[in-house]
């Protein structure tokens, strides 16, 4: 978030400059249930308040939508998180700010969630590179699995593997684009962070850890191989070329900005071993646990883990662990 609040506070001036709303809907896709979906909030409000007392206008109202999938737990968003959020813009912060209403939309942002020219600004941090599903064509229809061994694309992966990851990518990206070319204004913004890769045939460095730990598993017998066979990550990392083409084709939206950016996978380097380990497990953890129960069983997610943290060690004492990110901000056009 710290490397695209630039890109995000200069689409916003430009998006105020534009349309002048009296009050900005903003919509944050893939919000998660953490204090970052505040965080960010509160750089766009600060970053149009500073537009407003530039061109000596009024203050704007704020209609402010998180979303994320039903399961995501709202409770703790609203219950932990929003009365500090409203407590900090009635102190002010230095910014005069105006009212700010905030609200839940628990829908599957691969589709249509807004009514129709609704919103000003979306924003997405992390969510896109995980796809709707798992493509359907890795399990043939005799119930063979393509990508035996493996949990997404990998090295020794058969090439139609990546042929149905890119096209699971490719119709969710264009679903998500025709759906916001609905509740976007015209020339309303939308600021997007996601997972990529530099090249098409490159692996998704943090997987291979995993992978190897459930293939250990596999051999001492932990795990039944014909689940790690039959399980593949519903998650895609494209190229900067694959999301351009993509943005291109679907026609609604100008590429204003696509940058790339690395970030270590423990976030702070100058952090000793042993705490880049723990970080990187924790966070990984987090996110990717219930995937993975709901594949090999609770029981065995201890084990996993630990194994996980074992192979992640090397990696990060080489310093040669980090994540390869894309950086889009685009226009919907008239």
């Amino acid at each position: 978030m710290a490397k695209a609040k630039q890109v995000l506070e200069e689409s916003i001036r430009e998006l105020y400059e534009a349309l002048k709303p009296k009050c900005l809907m903003l919509a944050d896709m893939g919000c998660g249930s953490g204090p970052n979906a505040f965080l960010v909030v509160s750089e766009i409000m600060e970053a149009m308040n500073e537009a407003c007392k530039n061109l000596n206008r009024p203050v704007l109202e704020f209609g402010v939508f998180l979303n994320d999938l039903p399961g995501n737990d709202f409770n703790a968003l609203f219950l932990q998180f929003l009365p500090s959020f409203y407590r900090q813009i009635e102190e002010g912060d230095g910014c005069n700010f105006g009212p700010c209403f905030v609200s839940a939309t628990p829908k599957s942002f691969y589709g249509r969630a807004f009514p129709t020219q609704f919103l000003h600004f979306v924003h997405s941090s992390f969510s896109l590179h995980w796809l709707s599903q798992v493509p359907k064509g890795l399990v043939t229809n005799e119930g063979v699995a393509l990508n035996k061994g493996n949990i997404h694309i990998a090295k020794t992966s058969p090439p139609g593997v990546h042929k149905e990851y890119y096209k699971q990518f490719e119709m969710d990206f264009n679903v998500f684009l025709r759906s916001r070319a609905c509740e976007v204004v015209h020339g309303g913004r939308m600021v997007l962070t996601f997972q990529g890769r530099i090249q098409s045939n490159d692996t998704n460095p943090i997987l291979e850890p995993i992978r190897s730990a459930l293939h250990d598993m596999v051999l001492e017998g932990v795990i039944d191989e014909e689940k790690l066979d039959m399980f593949n990550m519903p998650c895609y990392f494209p190229t900067v070329e694959e999301v351009k083409q993509s943005v291109e084709a679907e026609g609604s939206f100008t590429l204003n900005k696509l940058e790339t950016f690395t970030v270590d996978w423990s976030v702070d380097e100058t952090q000793n071993l042993r705490d880049r380990v723990e970080f990187v497990v924790k966070s990984i953890r987090s996110v990717m646990e219930s995937l993975f129960t709901s594949a090999f069983g609770k029981a065995a997610m201890k084990d996993l883990f630990l194994r996980f943290k074992d192979k992640v060690e090397e990696p990060l004492a080489r310093q040669t662990s980090q994540y390869f990110n894309l950086l889009v901000s685009m226009t919907r056009r008239a």
